[in-house]
Parts: structure tokens; C-alpha cells; sequence
């Protein structure tokens, strides 16, 4: 039976079979259409990347959504293809089963979000909220921002929330992918979103 063309907003792909499809000058360009890997429609909540700028970091992301079954959305342009070695280095073997949903831009990942009525959390230094202070809700997207950049007004001014992990004084930021665990993590614990088996 002949597959239907994706959506040309955003496609699911999976990273394990990409690398297997694509050439290295080709990655950057294509988005195949393959299944999700199963368990994700039970997600708690999902990690979003704004145009990313260091592979390693969106890396580390995608291992911990396939560690704690969450989604990971990359809105671009990245500063990377998806075949990038440090991209790999960083998710490792868990690449092969992480489950990651690229959009070509915020415009078409807002259009996804509206269309799934899911709230938007921006990780910012600029927040309003500690992010423990704040309750989260199955479905909510966390988006964490460029490396260099943050994200810009718009994408601000779109957030439902503002999140802020609070530091010492005389500090700037975490790096990206820490601050997106430490969220992510007492986003879980308070849906009670911890997967419960065991890791094989």
C-alpha cells in the first residue's frame, strides 16, 4: 500500500532508521515518514528545542525523552543536521528509540500546539514563575531556548508560561539540557509521570 505524504509542517522520525535511509549529505534536508515508537501517546509532557545550536545538547535531550518517554519537538532551522557525531555521541544507542518531531518553524510548530490545545512553557532567566512553584498539567510543552539566543519576543509573548530555575548570585544560565531535566523532572513528579517498569 503506497504511504501518504507527511504534513509539510512537521514529520516523526526515527533516528535509528534515518541513518539507515540517509546519506550524510542528504539528512539535513529530507524528513522521512516512519511510525513513533510506541508508549508516547501516554507522555506526560513534551520537550521542545528552538532552533538549537549545539548538537550535543539536543543529543542529551533526546536520550532523556526515550529514558522518561517523553517527545522531543525541534523547531528549526538547528545549527546541525540530524546525522551530526555529536548529536549521536551525546543520545548514544538511545537514538534508536527516541522519538523526535521536527518542525520547519515556529509558525508550523504553533500551528501543531493550537491544533493539539497544549499549553507552552518557556524555560527563560527572564521567568516569572519558579518552575516549582508552578503546577503543570499532562500535555504541557516545554521549550527551552538557543544556546546564543534565547528565543525571541515573539516566541515570548506566545509562552502560557515563563518558567525560571532560580541561581546563585553573580551566576548567568544552566546549560540547556540540564535545565530542561531539572523541569522536566518535577514535571513528572508532580503528574506522577515516572515510568514504572524497569529498564531492561
Amino acid at each position: 500500500m503506497r504511504q501518504s505524504a507527511p504534513p509539510p509542517c512537521c514529520t516523526f522520525i526515527h533516528l535509528g532508521r534515518v541513518d539507515a535511509m540517509l546519506s550524510p549529505q542528504s539528512r539535513r534536508f529530507r524528513r522521512p515518514l516512519v511510525r513513533t515508537s510506541p508508549g508516547t501517546a501516554a507522555m506526560s509532557i513534551r520537550l521542545a528545542l528552538y532552533q538549537p545550536d549545539i548538537a550535543q545538547n539536543a543529543g542529551t535531550l533526546a536520550r532523556l525523552g526515550t529514558c522518561l518517554g517523553l517527545e522531543l519537538h525541534i523547531i528549526e532551522p538547528a545549527g546541525f543536521p540530524v546525522g551530526d557525531a555529536g548529536f549521536r555521541r551525546a543520545g548514544m544507542d538511545y537514538l534508536d528509540r527516541a522519538t523526535i518531531r521536527r518542525h520547519a518553524s515556529f509558525d508550523a510548530f504553533e500551528a501543531w500546539r493550537l491544533a493539539a490545545q497544549a499549553r507552552l512553557l518557556l524555560a527563560t532567566t527572564r521567568g516569572a514563575v519558579p518552575y516549582v512553584a508552578f503546577r503543570f498539567a499532562a500535555g504541557d510543552v516545554l521549550l527551552l531556548g538557543r544556546e546564543s539566543a534565547g528565543v525571541p519576543e515573539p516566541v515570548h509573548a506566545a509562552a502560557d508560561a515563563r518558567l525560571l530555575i532560580p541561581l546563585a548570585a553573580g551566576t548567568r544560565s544552566l546549560n540547556v539540557a540540564i535545565a530542561g531535566a531539572m523541569i522536566a523532572g518535577e514535571a513528572l513528579r508532580q503528574l506522577g509521570g515516572f515510568p514504572a517498569g524497569a529498564a531492561a
